[in-house]
């Protein structure tokens, strides 16, 4: 399983580039993100190189923010491998709360980072169903 930072911000010009400003400083990478915004503030989310360092610098900048464990799920680079993935989760009766893409650096394959009611177990599903968990 991954850790993930999730950044609570306020939609404002520059404050995504503050936030990665703060994360380059501190020589954190960002493997992959996805941002949700509304009117006033947004969420950022981040698989990051290190998440609780990360955590724990952009708190102390100001920004409230949460670690919260997810799944990376390696797929094949080809059509139709993330509708095979969401069909083996829909015949699990798995319902996943949000997704984004990544990759792994070893491998150059797509991994999908995706937040479940319960990751251990979903894992698990997967796992026994021959999917690459990270």
């Amino acid at each position: 399983m991954l850790s993930q930072v999730s950044i609570f911000a306020e939609n404002k010009k520059g404050r995504l580039q503050n936030i990665t400003s703060l994360l380059q400083k501190e020589n954190i990478n960002i493997w992959g993100s996805i941002t949700n915004d509304s009117a006033e503030y947004g969420i950022i989310r981040m698989v990051v190189s290190n998440p609780e360092h990360a955590e724990k610098v952009l708190a102390e900048a100001g920004y409230l923010c949460r670690l919260t464990e997810v799944l990376g799920v390696e797929l094949d680079d080809e059509v139709g491998a993330l509708n095979r993935l969401l069909i083996s989760l829909e015949e699990s009766n798995i319902n996943v709360d949000y997704l984004y893409l990544s990759f792994n650096r070893d491998s150059g394959k797509p991994v999908m980072v995706l937040h479940t009611d319960d990751v251990r177990e979903v894992s698990i599903c997967l796992t026994s169903k021959g999917y690459k968990v990270l």
